[in-house]
């Protein structure tokens, strides 16, 4: 199983959006709950839809960490 970098970003009117930097996915909602529980959605969506296309699924290449400075 694959795993793919999910970014969260809250706006400034406190709702929140994330994205895939290794795949077209995207979503947003309220909570980063519910976002995050799109994104599940949004993610596996577009896999099926890459593996019943036959096109290649794009190994996962980002990475993330936090820094203390």
């Amino acid at each position: 199983m694959r795993k793919y970098l999910v970014i969260y970003e809250q706006g400034e009117d406190g709702t929140w959006g994330a994205y895939c930097p290794d795949l077209p996915v995207f979503a947003g909602a309220d909570t980063r709950e519910e976002t995050a529980a799109l994104m599940r959605e949004a993610l596996a969506a577009h896999i099926e839809f890459l593996q019943e296309s036959d096109i290649g699924i794009p190994e996962p290449c980002h990475d993330a960490e936090f820094i203390a400075a």
